[in-house]
């Protein structure tokens, strides 16, 4: 298990760097580091939760949305 909180913690570490690099007017950065400050707050309880939250985040990264699509 601790090998899952290694992983993940550097999975964190390379978002956050990827958000900080993106050109987003502020307002939209703002609320995608929202969303990275609470998945990243909620990996302290659920690694596999927030590892399936990661990659749902990033994926909506590489689709250019800074929230989750709402159904």
């Amino acid at each position: 298990m601790p090998d899952d909180f290694v992983v993940l913690a550097e999975r964190l570490k390379q978002a956050h760097r990827r958000l900080r690099a993106l050109d987003l007017p502020p307002q939209d950065k703002a609320r995608a580091a929202r969303r990275l400050i609470a998945l990243t707050d909620a990996s302290k309880h659920d690694v596999a939760r927030a590892s399936a939250r990661l990659d749902a985040f990033l994926a909506d990264l590489d689709a250019g949305r800074v929230t989750p699509d709402e159904d």
